[in-house]
């Protein structure tokens, strides 16, 4: 395949990889970027954002990319704790003194961060409308009890990890996260993501498709689709029925576990932003940040009994066979869709991979290509 942007020469293997996702994949449009040491070494795009119309995936494009948004949320939260805003170790309810109910009173922030709080689905069903207003989805929060005693198992808080720790931002900065984000990092770095895509966005976004064969959701009373539909308020992944994933209503909205929209240039320069600094700027984490950022918090089988091979640390993924990174210093999150953003400040890496094609959950194409750039930057 044909494709558009650049890589330096010392990165030529990562457009060879990203030609074969094309080839062997059945790629439709997707991008990746990779800054090292606060510098783009590869910025690539190619394909369809919009099948429909033939539309061209070009530079700026940006798509759906579901969980990556964990990762803003993660970055958020620990820039808050490095300015001394908020203790991680301490009780949510310092922060949301109305949290403290119903056996949460010494659920920390960690906890959330760590997928470990216990609340990993609400009980209550709250319609999209509720949902899109926010409060009702804290006050259901409130009135929540653990499903196991916290701190003491873990499991995947889909949309509650986005709401729980957003509203915490919200209590400490008086901006719901998205917002925050914005107004602390997107908008001062030039980064295009976003919890909550804006209006004048919304037609140059990527429309996503479901590849054949992709695995579907267990049935609507198993917890893994309750955690993911929030109770079936939002269908999964449903792209093109109304409050689909395709659905300007759904993407419009701050749904900050699961609902940012972004370029591959925009995620990678968050990481990148945050592991080295870009633009000329200070790294935004912290040595010492990013040390507590990924000291493994979670690991190995799940409450619902799976172990997937996913390691956790304070917010985001961490190095495994299940996310295969660049090393111990490495910490990201992916997408439903397939997409992939990470950062690691041992190698001075910001990489990000996005697609409208929704293969299955950890598929091969990103990790195709952060091999490509474990090996160019041995070479090199």
């Amino acid at each position: 395949m044909e494709h558009s942007g650049w890589a330096d020469q010392r990165f030529g293997a990562v457009a060879d990889a990203f030609s074969r996702n094309f080839a062997e994949y059945g790629e439709l449009g997707a991008a990746v970027t990779v800054f090292v040491d606060g510098r783009k070494v590869v910025d690539l795009w190619g394909g369809v954002a919009d099948e429909r119309t033939g539309r061209p995936w070009i530079e700026d494009t940006v798509v759906p990319v579901f969980s990556c948004a964990k990762g803003i949320v993660g970055i958020c939260a620990h820039l808050l704790a490095q300015e001394g805003h908020l203790e991680l170790d301490a009780p949510v309810s310092r922060y949301w003194p109305e949290f403290a109910q119903h056996g949460k009173e010494g659920i920390t922030c960690r906890m959330v961060l760590g997928h470990r709080a216990g609340l990993p689905a609400l009980d209550p069903v709250l319609s999209f409308e509720e949902i899109a207003a926010w409060t009702p989805v804290i006050h259901a929060i409130e009135e929540q009890e653990p499903l196991w005693e916290p701190g003491t198992a873990y499991e995947y808080h889909g949309h509650v990890f986005g709401f729980l720790i957003g509203e915490v931002i919200r209590r400490i900065t008086g901006l719901t996260p998205g917002a925050y984000f914005r107004r602390a990092v997107g908008e001062p770095l030039r980064l295009r993501a976003w919890i909550g895509l804006p209006a004048e966005e919304m037609d140059g976004r990527a429309r996503l498709v479901e590849a054949e064969g992709r695995p579907g959701m267990p049935g609507p009373e198993h917890l893994l689709t309750r955690i993911v539909t929030m109770n079936g308020a939002l269908v999964f992944p449903g792209l093109d029925e109304s409050r689909g994933w395709n659905d300007p209503a759904l993407l419009g909205m701050e749904l900050p576990g699961a609902g940012a929209t972004a370029s591959a240039s925009g995620l990678a320069g968050l990481y990148a932003a945050a592991v080295t600094g870009i633009e000329g700027r200070e790294r935004l984490l912290t040595p010492d940040t990013v040390t507590d950022a990924v000291r493994e918090v979670s690991a190995g089988k799940g409450w619902l009994g799976f172990d997937a091979g996913a390691r956790w640390g304070s917010g985001f993924l961490l190095d495994s066979a299940f996310r295969p990174m660049l090393g111990r210093r490495s910490f990201g999150n992916d997408g439903a869709g397939g997409q992939f953003a990470f950062g690691d400040d041992e190698f001075g890496v910001g990489f990000a991979y996005v697609a409208n094609r929704m293969i299955g959950h950890g598929d091969a194409r990103a990790n195709r290509l952060i091999e490509a750039v474990r090996k160019c930057l041995a070479d090199g």
